[in-house]
């Protein structure tokens, strides 16, 4: 419940800022005139700026005002996503019930990331996992390829819708960046505290370099304002050369190991050969959800053979409730569960899951006959914020009724030419399928997540950089820091650190990469950057500090990470925030 805390305090704040000083301290930009505003749009260039968004003055105007404010316009119109939250604010309810809309919008918000992170985390990793193992990829090459992309799908996501609107750009930068401070310094920091342990001395070097170069580089594009098509290639070719390091290493590292190991069998009468010291680079063993789960199934397995009818195998598999977990689970947990149940429900029905280490695969005949028909139409309903969900083909026939057609015809196929004991042979490209609708939905409840923040922005008084930078950072990044808390509490300190350098740089990379190129793409032009002030600047910094006293403090630790070290990164964190929102508010002045 940590962001319900973090959300209340800075509604607090924001509202004691407004009283005690009675004008917006942050946009002192004089008011821009609508002709002079719109015909800088027909340059070949798109700027990517908050200050200049006339909808920040609905604010200055008195609360029965602001509704037809918002309605006449044009920069309140927010195209991306189903739900104008401009006009929900101050148009759905009378202006005294504002505080009561708020509360609704922020418990919809609540929502959001829980629809980010479990879409995430029980729908797109483990079919991208299925897509690997079909695809016989290393553990090294998946890991800095479809697990990075799996675990940073929901800041990779909002960072391209953040980036798909002028006004919102900045939060973007402020989530991107915000998260990596705080991955780096209170993820880490936990890590360090819970587990103190020896750090893998070369990946983190190399991780640690290569994330300061892509901070580095981004760095030097906000500071000129600008970039082009071929940086932004060169940017993402960034993540190609550590994709390339990586398993170069880790080849070379094999290539040792298995020569020092046939060194070892060849004098094996010689005990002075074998050496105690494990390789920097010596993968700890994961504690995979597989095995588990195949003891968890094996104990609970009938004796006697059994087959269950289709009518059952569709009701067992849409259940997301585990009986024999739920009475071993805290109460807590269960409160959680009961909340999320009706939305993984509802994801069941639509996205379907292939589990490479079940005997089955995770084939649920009657089920996944039933993805073929929903599967399609989720996609043609919600992409690009259900654009097409009206679509008429040649303006006559709906899209949405083809792909239903089309699902109906395919599903029907599919269940007349399988059983349920077994999976077929095409079963991989069910996971194909469940990739491809969790990331339309993650990149959906994304867009949602950008434009609710920016509507709070505006209605707070808060630059979007500061909102990217605490709630959008802190929502996409509050199940990483739980998930690698309780690996390392598992005795894997090592894979949690890991886990928090290396997504970040994946994050970073693809997600202004991927959000720069496709605005240039659609806007055929070069983009360009306008800081939000001396904050974009406290916050890339700080970012660049905390990279560069990890670099020197840790080998100068002979790369342990002990309790001071994480008590130094909580710290550091505090002192940044604090900083970052002092600059917010105008408290601090950088010249």
């Amino acid at each position: 419940m940590s962001p319900v805390v973090y959300l209340s305090l800075l509604l607090v704040w924001s509202c004691h800022q407004q009283v005690t000083s009675g004008s917006h301290v942050r946009r002192k930009q004089p008011v821009v005139g609508l002709t002079g505003r719109y015909s800088s749009n027909n340059t070949q260039t798109m700027m990517f700026q908050g200050s200049n968004d006339e909808c920040d003055l609905v604010m200055n105007l008195s609360a029965a005002d602001r509704c037809a404010f918002v309605k006449n316009t044009p920069d309140c119109n927010m195209e991306d996503g189903f739900i104008n939250y401009l006009h929900v604010a101050f148009c759905l309810l009378p202006p005294n019930l504002t505080p009561l809309t708020m509360t609704l919008c922020i418990i919809w918000l609540l929502f959001l990331f829980i629809i980010l992170g479990l879409t995430a985390s029980k729908f797109f990793c483990p079919n991208l996992s299925a897509i690997s193992t079909s695809l016989h990829l290393t553990h090294n090459v998946a890991g800095v390829t479809f697990l990075a992309l799996g675990n940073g799908a929901p800041d990779v996501f909002s960072a391209i819708a953040a980036f798909s609107h002028p006004h919102t750009a900045g939060l973007a930068v402020g989530a991107l960046f915000g998260a990596g401070i705080f991955v780096t310094t209170v993820v880490a920091g936990s890590v360090a505290l819970v587990k103190p342990f020896a750090v893998a001395s070369r990946p983190f070097l190399r991780d640690v370099i290569f994330y300061m170069v892509a901070v580095f580089w981004t760095f030097l594009m906000l500071y000129r304002g600008t970039t082009t098509l071929g940086e932004i290639l060169g940017y993402l070719g960034l993540y190609v050369v550590y994709v390339l390091t990586v398993i170069i290493s880790a080849y070379i590292y094999n290539r040792q190991k298995h020569s020092r190991t046939s060194s070892v069998r060849s004098a094996a009468h010689n005990p002075e050969l074998h050496s105690s010291e494990s390789s920097d680079d010596e993968d700890v063993p994961c504690p995979t959800g597989g095995s588990i789960q195949q003891e968890y199934e094996s104990e609970y397995r009938p004796l006697l053979p059994y087959s269950e009818s289709t009518s059952q195998i569709l009701l067992n598999s849409l259940n997301p409730v585990d009986n024999r977990k739920w009475r071993r689970k805290s109460w807590s947990w269960r409160v959680l569960k009961v909340l999320k149940t009706p939305l993984e429900f509802l994801l069941l029905l639509c996205i379907p899951v292939v589990d490479p280490d079940k005997e089955d695969r995770n084939w649920r005949r009657p089920l996944n006959c039933f993805h073929l028909i929903t599967a399609p139409l989720v996609c043609v309903l919600t992409f690009q914020s259900g654009i097409y969900g009206n679509y008429m083909i040649q303006g006559q026939f709906p899209l949405w009724l083809l792909m239903l057609l089309l699902g109906l015809f395919l599903s029907a196929i599919v269940f007349c030419t399988t059983t349920n004991d077994s999976p077929p042979r095409y079963h991989p490209l069910f996971a194909l399928l469940g990739f491809v609708v969790s990331a339309v939905l993650i990149s959906a409840a994304a867009s949602e997540v950008v434009s609710l923040l920016h509507m709070l922005g505006v209605v707070l008084r808060l630059s979007n950089t500061v909102l990217g930078l605490t709630l959008l950072a802190w929502g996409n990044s509050i199940g990483d820091c739980f998930s690698d808390i309780t690996i390392a509490r598992q005795g894997y300190p090592r894979m949690a650190i890991a886990a928090c350098f290396g997504g970040i740089i994946f994050n970073m990379l693809f997600g202004v990469g991927i959000g720069c190129l496709v605005q240039m793409v659609s806007t055929d032009s070069d983009v360009q950057f306008e800081s939000e002030g001396s904050l974009t600047w406290v916050l890339a910094g700080s970012l660049g500090l905390s990279l560069v006293l990890s670099f020197v403090i840790v080998p100068l630790c002979r790369f342990h990470l002990d309790r001071r070290y994480g008590i130094f990164l909580l710290v550091f964190y505090a002192i940044f925030l604090l900083i970052a929102l002092l600059t917010e508010f105008g408290q601090i002045h950088f010249v």
